[in-house]
C-alpha cells in the first residue's frame, strides 16, 4: 500500500514492527488499554509490508521527531524556518500540519524558565483558578515548590482546580500569558494546548513535602472525597515499592496477604521482584515463587486490584508514621 494511503494506525503498526519487540513493548507502556488493543489488532491484520513502505514510514517518523525537536528548541516559527531550508516550504508545511495535529505545543514556555520563587511573587495574589492554570503548565518540580509556598487555606483549592481542569479557552490563556509576559518581560509565542487533570496534580503532589500533601488531601477529602481517593490511588503506584527501604518493605510484607503478593508480581518489573524477594527469608521466597508458578493465567484486572491493595497498605503505614516514602520535597531528617 502506498504511504499516502496509509492511515495513522497502519503507520503506527508498521513503525512498531520496524522498531522490534523490545522497543515496541516500551511504547505500549505509555498507551491505554484501548490503544494497545487497537494496535495489536492492526499488527495482527497487517499484510506483507514492502521495504519501501517501511522506509517511508520510518522517514516520516524521523522527520516528525526532528520537527518536534525544532519546536521545543525555538517554537513553531523556528521549526518552520529550519524545515523550509531543509526540505522546502511545501514539505515543511505538510510536516508541521501533521505534527501539530497530534502535538500540543504548551504555552508559558518563558515562564517555565523562570525561578519558581520569583514566579510566586507574581501569581500568589491571583485568583485560585488563575494560579491553577499557570501551575498546570509548569514542570512538576516548579509547581510543587510554588504549591508548598502558597497559603495553606488555598493549597487544596488550587489542587482541586488543577485536578478538575480539562480545557481552557485559548483567549483566556492568551490574556493571562500576556499579563505575565509584561510582568516577567518575556516574549512567549507558543500555541494553546489543553493540560491539567489528575495526572498533573499527582505529579506535583508526589514532589511536595509530606506536610503540604497531607494538608491538601485532608481538605480535598472533606470537599470532594471521590477526587481525593482518585488522586491518592495514583500517587504511589505498585512499581514505586522500589523507593522503600528494606525495613519498610519487610513491614509491608507482614501486613499483606501472600496471595496478593503472588498476584501483584505477575506483571511486576525485575526491580520490584528483586526488592520483594530480597526482603523475604529463603524459604518464604521459594514458596512465593511456587505460588506464582502454579497460579497459571490470571486476569490483568485481578493483578491490578492486588497491587492496589498492597499500595493501600503502604499508604496506611505511611499515614501512621510507621514507614517513610522518600519525596523530592522532604526536608525532615529522620534519626
Amino acid at each position: 500500500m502506498p504511504r499516502g494511503k496509509l492511515k495513522g494506525k497502519n503507520k503506527a503498526a508498521i513503525l512498531l514492527l520496524a522498531l522490534g519487540p523490545e522497543l515496541s513493548a516500551k511504547v505500549f507502556k505509555h498507551l491505554d488499554d484501548e490503544e494497545i488493543e487497537e494496535l495489536t489488532l492492526e499488527i495482527a491484520n497487517l499484510q506483507r509490508v514492502s521495504t519501501e513502505t517501511k522506509d517511508d514510514v520510518l522517514e516520516e517518523f524521523y522527520q516528525l521527531l526532528q520537527a518536534k525537536d525544532y519546536i521545543n528548541r525555538g517554537g513553531i516559527e523556528y521549526a518552520r524556518e529550519v524545515l523550509e531550508k531543509a526540505v522546502g516550504s511545501d514539505r515543511a508545511k505538510n510536516i508541521l500540519e501533521r505534527l501539530t495535529a497530534t502535538l500540543q505545543v504548551r504555552p508559558f514556555d518563558a515562564i517555565r524558565k523562570t525561578d519558581p520563587s520569583q514566579l510566586l511573587n507574581f501569581i500568589q495574589n491571583e485568583h485560585p483558578q488563575t494560579i491553577a492554570m499557570i501551575m498546570a503548565y509548569l514542570q512538576p518540580e516548579q509547581a510543587a515548590q510554588i504549591l508548598s509556598s502558597l497559603p495553606q487555606n488555598i493549597q487544596a483549592d488550587v489542587s482541586r482546580r488543577i485536578a478538575l481542569m480539562d480545557r481552557t479557552s485559548p483567549d483566556i490563556i492568551k490574556e493571562v500569558e500576556s499579563v505575565l509576559e509584561q510582568k516577567l518581560s518575556a516574549i512567549v509565542t507558543n500555541e494553546y494546548a489543553s493540560t491539567g487533570g489528575i495526572d498533573s496534580i499527582v505529579n506535583i503532589l508526589n514532589i511536595v513535602d509530606r506536610g503540604t500533601e497531607k494538608n491538601i488531601l485532608d481538605k480535598l477529602e472533606e470537599e470532594d472525597p471521590e477526587l481525593a481517593d482518585e488522586i491518592k490511588n495514583k500517587m504511589f503506584i505498585f512499581e514505586d515499592i522500589t523507593l522503600l527501604d528494606d525495613r519498610a518493605v519487610q513491614l509491608v510484607l507482614r501486613q499483606v496477604d501472600t496471595h496478593d503478593v503472588a498476584l501483584a508480581l505477575k506483571t511486576a518489573s525485575d526491580e520490584v521482584e528483586d526488592k520483594i524477594f530480597s526482603n523475604m527469608s529463603k524459604r518464604a521466597a521459594e514458596m512465593l515463587r511456587e505460588d506464582i508458578e502454579y497460579m497459571g493465567p490470571v486476569r490483568l484486572r485481578e493483578v491490578e486490584e492486588a497491587q492496589q491493595r498492597i499500595v493501600n497498605v503502604i499508604r496506611q503505614l505511611e499515614d501512621s508514621g510507621e514507614i517513610i516514602i522518600a519525596r523530592g520535597g522532604e526536608s525532615e531528617i529522620v534519626v
